[in-house]
């Protein structure tokens, strides 16, 4: 098989990507694999330590501004659409692929396009339970639309009916064992873990709350800390030292700048508070993990927020909007899950109903078929 995968901007369309990549060419080794990129963004850094080729287009997205400045910026998007789409023609009539798979990005749209008009079998993965731009134009054209949320379909007109896959989470936390993982991180039984983050980049909002949120709980028995700031967030030790809240070896609260032991610490933590990236909720929902969802309200189309209603209104999480997020809020919620154990076990519960932990082998196989 010759398969061209279509992936850029986020790791969450990046990531998922290689996921698959990755799973193809562990079933079939011969087969011959091309990523195609936004030109400067991470996915050129990210899949070449996957071990893949990748090719770049120049691409911007729309400004939703409506101002002479996103006027003019839109222009100059229309332009480099029309120059990325000439790029792909040379890209595909060179790797001459027998499928093209698109994982999210704006470099999706000129590329997807390009190989419907060459005849070539096409598919898209659309992540969130609200679908991109993007993926809603092409799903009228592609061979196959593949979901991860049921909720998305709602939203699109595809060509032919779509089918819910789930999205890909790693080997390794799906097969990860919660004791060990506990027992790697020297949590004891009777100790509650909290798990908070916001993304790699960190997110000043949930900082902010977390840090409050530490200083009413630092104190409370029985329950361990363990905090993700993010790259632009290593202000968090400097907040924490000037409240005098103590953290690091022999306190209950450990501060860390990004999680690289995810598949440890996300199986051995008792609660996640997180923001509501597809990625994210897929893992929390194939662990069965009762979490504190804050979507960001600075995503396109407010995706996290539906992202995160697929779980909320089941009672599989506890939804908090940025605008109603504090510490006092996080605190309250977080004491009252370790108060009410039943209803920490509900969420968990519900939370792991609508799991799909084959997402892989199920979007690998759809490409096959393709």
């Amino acid at each position: 098989m010759r398969i061209m995968f279509v992936a850029g901007g986020t790791g969450g369309h990046i990531n998922p990507a290689v996921a698959v990549a990755n799973e193809i060419r562990r079933l079939d080794p011969a087969s011959e694999i091309l990523f195609v990129g936004t030109e400067g963004r991470m996915e050129t850094q990210i899949v070449p330590k996957a071990g893949f080729n990748i090719k770049t287009v120049k691409m911007n997205g729309l400004s939703r501004k409506l101002s002479v400045s996103g006027i003019i910026e839109n222009v100059k998007t229309v332009l480099l659409t029309l120059k990325a789409s000439r790029t792909s023609k040379e890209i595909i009539k060179e790797f001459n692929p027998d499928v093209v798979v698109g994982f999210g990005g704006y470099v999706t749209g000129p590329v997807l396009n390009t190989a419907v008009k060459m005849g070539i079998k096409t598919a898209i993965h659309e992540q969130n339970a609200f679908p991109g731009v993007a993926n809603k134009a092409l799903a009228k054209k592609v061979d196959k639309v593949m979901l991860t949320s049921p909720q998305a379909e709602k939203h699109m007109t595809c060509k032919n009916p779509p089918v819910v896959t789930g999205l890909p989470v790693r080997r390794e936390i799906v097969t990860a064992d919660r004791d060990f993982a506990r027992a790697s991180l020297n949590i004891k039984n009777n100790e509650m873990l909290v798990l908070s983050m916001g993304g790699s980049l960190g997110a000043d909002a949930i900082n902010n709350a977390v840090v409050e949120m530490l200083d009413m709980l630092k104190n409370e028995e029985n329950i361990r800390f363990l905090h993700a700031t993010g790259k632009y967030g290593k202000w968090v030790q400097d907040k924490l030292n000037e409240k005098g809240i103590p953290f690091g070896d022999g306190t209950n609260i450990e501060i860390r700048e990004y999680i690289d032991n995810m598949n440890i610490c996300l199986p051995a933590c008792d609660l996640v508070i997180s923001r509501a990236g597809a990625s994210s909720i897929s893992e929390i929902q194939a662990l069965s993990k009762p979490s504190i969802l804050i979507p960001s309200p600075n995503v396109a189309e407010n995706h996290q927020f539906h992202n995160a209603m697929t779980l909320a209104e089941h009672d599989g999480a506890v939804l908090i909007e940025e605008k109603d997020l504090s510490g006092n809020a996080l605190a309250e919620k977080v004491l009252e899950l370790k108060n009410d154990k039943q209803k920490l076990r509900d969420i968990s519960v519900n939370a792991g109903k609508n799991a799909k932990t084959d997402a892989l082998s199920e979007i690998c196989r759809i490409i096959t078929n393709l």
